[in-house]
This record gives structure tokens, C-alpha cells and sequence, in this order.
């Protein structure tokens, strides 16, 4: 006869069950993770990822972290007077900005991350864009011809640094600054576009942003309206339709170069769920919005 304990076990066997057969579809395989939302800022769902990202590097699973920092960005500035600017979703960068974003995504945002991987028994390497030449990019400058100062969007990914990290048995962790191809200048970029973007490089099994929504729903209003699913063929469709609207049309279109680019599964999952990367990987049902 069950009893609350044993039906509690059971459940527990059950999960761990059917982890095993994507445990052995993904092992030596490589992930890009894109880091970012709540997911960073509490200090439970920090643990909580971290552990997750862990756990996937000891089963066998190349993991690529890429991170952004914005709330740690609008800090620093707040604390130096300075406010936060955003046109179209990015940061006007200007020339102390960019000095800020430097310090802050490749100095301590990246660090701190480093540091708990390695606290929670895992072997990680901080990197920004500007390591090796890891990223190359160019400046954006929208149709109107407005400039937002020192932004700029990514043009090419030197994936020798990160392939040499995933053989050595690390987890590279990757800021995104980087140097202008032309200018030599240092740039500020959007995490999520580079990570789409060194998904593709680095021929990835799969690309997963993290965000502070459930995915893709059919009503932004409602999160119990989830799309699930999502072909690539009709993310126009429900641009068109008003269904994915304001952030996540960036979002989704990171998950559609991905994919255009040769990455098999693109998954668009909330940070705010406990070990929401463990449920996406690791289990039948999944979490969040699948793009393929």
C-alpha cells in the first residue's frame, strides 16, 4: 500500500527516470544558456541555476553561459547620478556608460558567477567578447540615423577560445562587450543576439533563454495562455497578430536566427520557476516555449 511518503518517492524514481534517456541524447552535445531576468537578481533562483548548470556539466553536457546584468548596470549608474536610457530595448551607451558596462559585465557580474559555479563544485572560466577576439562587432545605427552611442551588434564569433574552454573541461561564461571590427572601440551588446549568435558558431544542440515570463503566450496578459510549441514558420504570423508583442519580438527572432543558423531546439523558459533548465532539459513535459 502507497502511503504519502512512498507515492513522494515514486515520483521522485519517475523523474529521475525519465531524465536518463535525454541524459544519454545530450551527452558531449553543447547548450548556450542566456543568462539573465530575476533568475539573477534572487538569491534562491541565482542557486537554483547555478546548480542546474552545474548538474548538466557532470552528466557530460558542454554548457556555454552567456550573461547580461542590466539591473546591476542601472545600479552603478544610479549610485554615480546617472540615469538609464533605452531606445528600441538598448541602452544608450555613452562614453562614461560604456566604462560602466565594462567594469560592471565583465568585472563583477562575470566574476560573481564564476565564482559560484566553482563554489558549487563545477570548473568555470570567465570571458568577455573582447577575449581573443571572441566577438567582433559593428555600430548600431538605426534607419532613422539616430545614434545610442556605443552599441554595437555582433558580427562574427572566434569560437577557438570557447571550444578550447569546452575541451578542457570548462564552462565558459561570456560578457558581452566587445571591440568594433573597424574602430577597435569597445562596444556594449545586446546578450541575447550574441548568444544566438555563438549558438550558431559553435554548431549548438540547443539555445535557452532564460527570461521572467512562462514563454511565449497567446495572451501576454495571461500566463496560463502558454504556447507551448512555436515553428519558426509563424513567429511572423503572430508578430503580425499582436500575439508576441514588445520584448519578446527580440527575443523570439534570437531564437529564429538560432535556428536558421542550424540549432536543432531553441527554448524560451522562466527564470522564476525553480530549476526551470533541469524541468526543460531533463523531463517529457518540458517548460516554458519551444522553437523549431
Amino acid at each position: 500500500m502507497f502511503n504519502r511518503d512512498s507515492n513522494f518517492n515514486f515520483q521522485k524514481a519517475n523523474i529521475l527516470s525519465q531524465a536518463l534517456p535525454y541524459i544519454q541524447k545530450y551527452n558531449g552535445k553543447t547548450i548556450v544558456i542566456k543568462y539573465g531576468g530575476n533568475a539573477m537578481i534572487s538569491g534562491e533562483l541565482k542557486d537554483s541555476v547555478i546548480r542546474d548548470i552545474v548538474l548538466l556539466s557532470y552528466v557530460g553536457i558542454k554548457v556555454v553561459v552567456v550573461h547580461g546584468g542590466g539591473p546591476e548596470i542601472n545600479e552603478f549608474l544610479s549610485k554615480i547620478g546617472k540615469k538609464s536610457n533605452f531606445v528600441n530595448g538598448l541602452r544608450v551607451t555613452d562614453e562614461e556608460t560604456i566604462d560602466v558596462v565594462q567594469m560592471v559585465l565583465a568585472g563583477k557580474v562575470n566574476k560573481d558567477i564564476v565564482s559560484l559555479i566553482d563554489k558549487n563544485g563545477g570548473k568555470s572560466i570567465g570571458l568577455c567578447g573582447i577575449d581573443a577576439d571572441l566577438l567582433k562587432s559593428k555600430k548600431v545605427i538605426f534607419e532613422d540615423g539616430s545614434d545610442i552611442g556605443f552599441v554595437g551588434e555582433v558580427v562574427e564569433v572566434n569560437d577557438s577560445i570557447i571550444e578550447h574552454s569546452l575541451n578542457g573541461g570548462y564552462i565558459p561564461v561570456i560578457s558581452t562587450v566587445a571591440l568594433g571590427q573597424e574602430d577597435g572601440k569597445v562596444y556594449n551588446i545586446n546578450a541575447d543576439s550574441a548568444a544566438a549568435k555563438i549558438s550558431v558558431k559553435i554548431n549548438a544542440e540547443k539555445f535557452i533563454l532564460i527570461t521572467d515570463v512562462p514563454g511565449v503566450l497567446r495572451d501576454p496578459r495571461d500566463e496560463t495562455s502558454l504556447i507551448s510549441e512555436l515553428d519558426v514558420k509563424d513567429i511572423d504570423t503572430l508578430i503580425n497578430d499582436g500575439v508576441i508583442t514588445g520584448g519578446m519580438i527580440p527575443k523570439v527572432n534570437c531564437c529564429r536566427e538560432a535556428i536558421n543558423g542550424g540549432v536543432s531546439r531553441t527554448h524560451i523558459i522562466d527564470g522564476r520557476v525553480l530549476h526551470s533548465l533541469i524541468l526543460e532539459v531533463f523531463s517529457n513535459e518540458g517548460i516554458g516555449t519551444m522553437i523549431l
